[in-house]
This record gives C-alpha cells, sequence and structure tokens, in this order.
C-alpha cells in the first residue's frame, strides 16, 4: 500500500462501517494492547481492527470483527500509539532520496513526514520537486510536500539554479501529494507586503492549504506583528521559550525543533511545561537530521524521548508529533490517531518513555519489526539532468581563494561569520587581521579560516570569499560542499587555498557531494550525485561515509556537535546574523551586502 494506491475514507466507507457493526470481517485485529488515544489522552486496554488501509473500529472488544481469514495480532499487553509525524523537514538534508530516507526512518517509528523540498526547487525548480513529490507518492508511508516558496530565499541577495514563481505554486497546488506552501524564508518580503510572496500564499490559501512560515529574527515588534498578519501558519525558527509563546499568542503554531544540529526544543517546551499553555498549538519536528543521525539514533522516537526527558509529560509530547501536526494541516480526519477512518499507522511499544519501536504499521501493513524495514520503498527513475548538476567553467586554483588587502596595509579589521554550536543563527564577529604579500591571512587567528562560495549552477566562473570562525581547524585543510543552504552553490572552507582548490575540483568531478582534504590529500568524500544534493544509496552506506566525513574533521581540529549541517547552512541568506552568497557576504540583521573588509 502507499498513498497511491490508498483508497480515500468515502471509496472504504462502506467496507469501514460493515466491519464495525460486525457484518463484514477485518482484515486484521490487534488485541492484547493498551491503545493510546491521542484525542483524550487515555490509554484503555482496547482492540483495533483494520481493513483497506485504514482502522475500522476501535474499542474494547473486536471479535465481531474477526473472520476466518482475520489476522489476529496480540501484542501481549504493550502500548499501541500512532505512527509519528515530522512537522517540517527537508528530506534533501538527510543527503538521502525519498526512497532511502523513508527506509531509514519508517523502522524508527515515523509514518508521515511533512516535507519541503525547497534543497532540490534551487536547483532543478518545479520539475525537481515534481519528482521528488513522485517518489514520495509510491512509499509505504505518508511523505507530504509542501510547496517550496522561496527560490531564491532573499532575492536580490543570492542567486539560484532556478526561480520558483506564483505561477509554479498555483499549478504545484493541483498535485495530489502537495499539502500546502514551503517555509516562508522571505519574512522581511511578507512584512513588506511584497506582491511575489502574496501571490503565492493567495495561491496557496485558495486551494484551502496550509501556509508555512519561517521567521527568523529575534525582533517581536511590528515586523513579526506584520508577517504574522500575511498568512503563515506555524513557525520553526524559535530558539527560546518567548519565540514559542509569540508565536501561539498569534495563532500560529509553535513547531519546535530537534536535528542533527539544533537544539531548540528544551529552551521552548517551558512554554507548555511551566507556564502551563494549551499544548495544542505546539508541534514536534526535525529540521533536519543527516544520515548519520537517522542510522544511529532515530528521527522523531528521538524528538519524542527528548522532549519527554525536557519534562513534558509522555502522553502530551505524543500529540506534540501526533494529533496536533495533523489537525495543523487539516488532516485530523485522515491521520493523527488510531480512531476509525484515519490512516492505519501505529507503532507497537513496550515502554511510553524509553519508547522502544518494536513493531510499526502504515497504511494498514506491517512495514518494521525490531529495527528492521521489512517492505520495498520503489525509486523513481532519476534522471541524467538531475545528476549533472555541478558546472564550473574551469578547475579552480589557489590565487582564486586570494583576499587581497587594501595597498599598503599590514593589519585589517575583517567581518567574520561566527558559527553558533548546536543553532541554525551565526554571530556577526570582527577580526583584526594581518596581512602577507597582499593577501588578507588568517595565521594569528588559528579559530579564523577562510570561506568561500562557489558558483555552480552556471559556469560563471564566480568565487566569493570571506572569512568564518568557529570550527577550530588547526592544520592545512579544506572541506567542500555542494549542499549549501539555500542557493546550494559550493560552500568551502578551509586553511589553506591549495586544498580549497583541491576540494572545489574533486567535486567538480564527482558531480556533487562533500569532501574534506588535510595534509595534501583527500581524506573523506560523500558522493551526492542527484542535484548536488542526494544520493540514492541505502542509509546506511551513506551513513559510513558521512561518519567517516565527521572524523575527518574532528582530526582537522574540529570539536563543534555536527559540525557538517553548520557548513551546509553558511549561505543561509535568511537567518541572522552574518552569512555569504555568489553576491558576496550578507549582513542579515539589515538584508544588505556588507563589505569583507571593513574601511578604517
Amino acid at each position: 500500500m502507499s498513498p497511491e494506491t490508498l483508497p480515500s475514507w468515502p471509496e472504504v466507507a462502506p467496507d469501514l462501517i460493515a466491519i464495525a457493526a460486525g457484518r463484514a470481517p477485518a482484515e486484521t485485529v490487534i488485541t492484547g494492547g493498551r491503545v493510546v488515544l491521542v484525542h483524550t489522552r487515555e490509554v484503555p486496554p482496547w482492540q483495533i481492527a483494520i481493513a483497506k488501509g485504514r482502522f475500522a473500529y476501535v474499542g474494547p472488544d473486536a471479535s465481531h470483527c474477526i473472520g476466518p481469514e482475520t489476522a489476529v495480532i496480540d501484542v501481549g499487553g504493550r502500548h499501541v500509539i500512532p505512527g509519528l509525524c515530522d512537522a517540517h523537514m527537508h528530506v534533501e538534508s538527510g543527503m538521502l532520496t525519498p526512497a532511502e530516507f523513508a527506509a531509514a526512518v519508517i523502522p524508527h517509528g515515523t509514518t508521515t513526514m511533512f516535507t519541503d523540498p525547497h534543497e532540490i526547487a534551487n536547483v532543478l525548480g518545479l520539475p525537481g520537486v515534481r519528482l521528488m513529490h513522485d517518489e514520495a507518492r509510491g512509499l509505504p508511508c505518508s511523505m507530504f510536500v509542501q510547496m517550496p516558496s522561496c527560490a531564491p530565499s532573499a532575492p536580490g541577495l543570492e542567486t539560484t539554479g532556478h526561480e520558483i514563481t506564483p505561477e509554479d505554486v498555483a499549478e504545484a497546488m493541483s498535485w495530489p501529494g502537495i499539502v500546502g506552501l514551503g517555509e516562508m524564508m522571505n519574512f522581511p518580503g511578507v512584512a513588506a507586503g511584497d506582491p511575489k510572496m502574496l501571490a503565492e500564499m493567495a495561491a496557496t490559501a485558495a486551494a484551502g492549504k496550509t501556509i508555512g512560515g519561517h521567521y527568523a529574527s529575534p525582533d517581536l515588534g511590528p515586523v513579526f506583528h506584520a508577517y504574522a498578519a500575511g498568512g503563515p501558519a506555524d513557525d520553526h525558527e524559535g530558539t527560546c521559550e518567548a519565540d514559542a509563546v509569540a508565536r501561539v499568542r498569534q495563532g500560529m503554531r509553535s513547531m519546535m525543533r530537534l536535528g542533527s544540529a539544533w537544539y531548540d526544543v528544551e529552551t521552548q517546551i517551558t512554554a507548555v511545561t511551566e507556564r502551563g499553555l494549551d499544548p495544542r498549538n505546539f508541534l514536534l519536528c526535525t529540521d533536519d537530521c543527516h544520515s548519520g543521525t537517522l542510522v544511529s539514533d532515530g528521527h522523531m522516537n528521538r524528538v519524542l524521548r527528548h522532549a519527554i526527558a525536557c519534562g513534558c509529560d509522555p502522553l502530551v509530547a505524543l500529540q506534540m508529533c501526533t494529533i496536533n501536526t495533523a489537525t495543523h494541516f487539516g488532516l485530523e480526519r485522515e491521520l493523527g490517531a488510531i480512531a476509525p477512518g484515519r490512516r492505519a499507522d501505529l507503532i507497537v511499544t513496550s515502554d511510553l518513555t524509553a519508547l522502544p519501536i518494536e513493531r510499526v504499521m502504515a497504511l494498514g501493513q506491517w512495514v518494521a519489526e525490531d529495527g528492521r524495514l521489512t517492505v520495498p520503498c520503489p525509486h523513481i527513475g532519476w534522471p541524467d539532468t538531475a545528476r549533472q548538476t555541478v558546472h564550473m567553467a574551469r578547475d579552480l586554483i589557489a590565487s582564486d581563494f586570494d583576499i587581497p588587502a587594501p595597498e599598503g596595509a599590514t593589519e585589517v579589521t575583517a567581518r567574520v561569520i561566527g558559527v553558533v554550536e548546536n543553532q541554525a543563527p551565526t554571530k556577526a564577529l570582527t577580526r583584526h587581521l594581518p596581512v602577507r604579500e597582499g593577501r588578507v591571512a588568517t595565521d594569528e587567528h588559528p579559530d579564523t579560516c577562510q570561506i568561500a562560495l562557489v558558483e555552480r549552477h552556471r559556469a560563471t566562473g564566480g568565487v566569493t570569499n570571506a572569512f568564518v570562525s568557529g570550527f577550530g581547524y588547526d592544520r592545512p585543510m579544506a572541506m567542500a560542499s555542494t549542499v549549501a543552504h539555500d542557493s546550494h552553490h559550493m560552500i568551502v572552507v578551509g586553511t589553506c587555498r591549495d586544498h580549497m582548490a583541491m576540494a572545489a575540483n574533486r567535486l567538480r568531478t564527482v558531480g556533487g557531494g562533500v569532501t574534506l582534504f588535510a595534509d595534501g590529500t583527500e581524506q573523506a568524500l560523500v558522493e551526492l550525485p542527484i542535484a548536488g544534493l542526494m544520493s540514492d544509496r541505502p542509509a546506511a552506506e551513506v551513513a559510513a561515509k558521512a561518519e567517516a566525513l565527521g572524523r575527518a574533521m574532528a582530526a582537522a581540529g574540529c570539536t563543534l556537535n555536527n559540525a557538517y549541517m553548520q557548513h551546509s547552512l553558511l549561505a543561509l541568506v535568511v537567518i541572522p546574523e552574518l552569512r555569504i552568497s555568489d553576491l558576496g557576504l550578507v549582513d542579515v540583521t539589515t538584508f544588505e551586502l556588507t563589505d569583507v573588509i571593513e574601511t578604517p
């Protein structure tokens, strides 16, 4: 069963009614369990009857639903909970295609995902979004797609491979798996009444679908209120309790994230656990998890356990990644609960706090047992146009990464991007850097190294150079990645210009991915041939290469948690304070380009 083949509720309502009434047998009946009812936070010893991929009966005794061929499953006193929903994520950030991502997370109990493929939209435009949508529709779980809203994310401050238009949004709203508009990152544009942004939101509203939000600013004054008035229904960029409170007070849902590198649940969930606010408007999400996290630590089960560890009642936390999420996207009658008519998504677990994922059902079929996937996750055929996306006019050389100093200067004051561990925002720092042979150097500041953005969509030959601090690299090295949210050019960070050229040229050769060179040789490589963002290899294989990359980063002196995720966000010009783009260094507090070298 897949979303493509799942019959709608009206189509099977006569069958479900007949089963619930005892006039027809169910396909499967689950007995011996304690069923978590997320509508009421009750856990009665009930039974469940399933047919046609949906729940038919949920109540004290399903014996009247059992026929000669009904599969009766006794779960031996375990809890039966709804399948988990991720309210906001980007498949591409897992370095995996939708099929391989689903194969990785289904054994962890994630049966529903709301994904915004704006990464591939920046590279391939609407055709890339359609490829993601089509693969999602054939999976043995529910992967809903939000139509990306902002490519580019900040018009005038970056150049993407393709641009998303209001016409694209209107077209996508007719596709069967599109559930709404992806995160509206251009919050200054919304607050200023930008006609293009308003047209995209209007097309979504006209289709009766949800408008995703992204307000990445600490300013909760008039600009925030103007953004809320524009229509976004949620936000996942909060980092503290005040952010969460402000959003729900405006009628938005607060999406609290725990990803591979973003730890924003603990600082916001106190709005519920300590202030006592209504938990119905709080959701849990990942935004985002890379393959290593998925294989080693889990997905939404990891987020749920973390919320409970932060003091949230387990049943309330469970609501935040089941019924609350379904309700937010207008799908309460379709999923997010063990209740009649809903998609038959459930988890069997022996403990509501430790949450071992023992069996998983999605769309009425058993899909995983004891951490092992038991069904296939079909791929589509990814065309060559999606695989040949690293366009560079030539190989680069060390001098492409020169940062010239003003004539006659022996020292300069430079603006430096400051990485903040476990958070998406950066800091706008300054450093006094020496000049060597007419070039700005970093040798007197070992925690400051160079960063470059290499244009890779149109083979313009453009290279933007700046400085970054926080990685801790302490030897000749460079790391390059064609994952560079959101424009997805190529980001190169290094302490040595020769190594920066080696790393960039390597990715040109392999067609995209992440590589690290140190001491003159390649130390790690993760090939990402699809749009320079994803691999269609299994998650465990990609994760092994990603873990080798992490070890290589550590060997080069990096001490940050999940530093690759920080690397990949350094071009995200909609999150303060300082970022890099193909047009230059961007001050995201003012949304203006700024000079790398301060004028004396």
